[in-house]
């Protein structure tokens, strides 16, 4: 499985003009696309930032929807008054507890290990880090992308709410300094978003 991520800086003040575009336009779309499994939006609303993420059952799937995918991307930049940066990725492991509900909030960790500790990352993630976010209060599902050539990751926790994401801040920092010991790994950003679209057919990975 793999994803494409489209992150853009918008404007406050279109946020929610970006939000109803990707819901009638460019999920319809690409669900016509062969290979398409899903998509996500994440809007963090203090800081403007939005990511959109695809998901799709090959690397060559998502490849071949890069054109629809770069029109639809440009015309949301344009709504939301921001640049996209595009990412692509391997999808290493996914864990649903069960599905989200409205007011769902997602913890995303970026974070980089060198390139020979890739694996071990993953490994790490799988049968470490899940099984102690499913004893958590409001654990919804996690998700972990990666790009085993550079050794970038991004890490995606989806909580009930956010308040449930704050109940258990002390617990995610834990396993945070548990994966950097463990895995080698540098975190380079970390943001908290609503989980405003959430249409993943995503099978279970981990």
């Amino acid at each position: 499985m793999y994803a494409r991520s489209s992150t853009v800086h918008a404007r406050s003040s279109a946020v929610d003009a970006g939000i109803t575009y990707i819901h009638d336009t460019v999920w319809p779309g690409l669900t016509e696309l062969d290979g398409y499994v899903g998509l996500s939006l994440l809007v963090d609303r203090q800081t403007g930032r939005c990511i959109v993420t695809t998901a799709w059952d090959s690397e060559e799937a998502m490849h071949a929807s890069r054109r629809t995918a770069d029109t639809y991307r440009d015309h949301a930049a344009e709504i939301l008054g921001g640049s996209p940066t595009v990412d692509e990725w391997e999808i290493a492991a996914l864990h649903r507890d069960h599905r989200s509900s409205p007011g769902a909030c997602v913890r995303v960790t970026w974070a980089r290990v060198a390139h020979e500790n890739v694996e071990r990352a993953v490994d790490g993630f799988r049968l470490a880090t899940i099984p102690a976010l499913e004893e958590l209060d409001g654990f919804c599902s996690a998700s972990l992308m990666v790009d085993r050539d550079s050794g970038f990751g991004v890490a995606s926790v989806t909580f009930d709410s956010a308040e449930a994401l704050r109940r258990n801040r002390q617990a995610m920092e834990e396993l945070r300094s548990a994966t950097i010991r463990d895995a080698g790994a540098e975190i380079l950003d970390e943001c908290d978003c609503d989980l405003v679209l959430a249409h993943l057919r995503v099978p279970e990975m981990a």
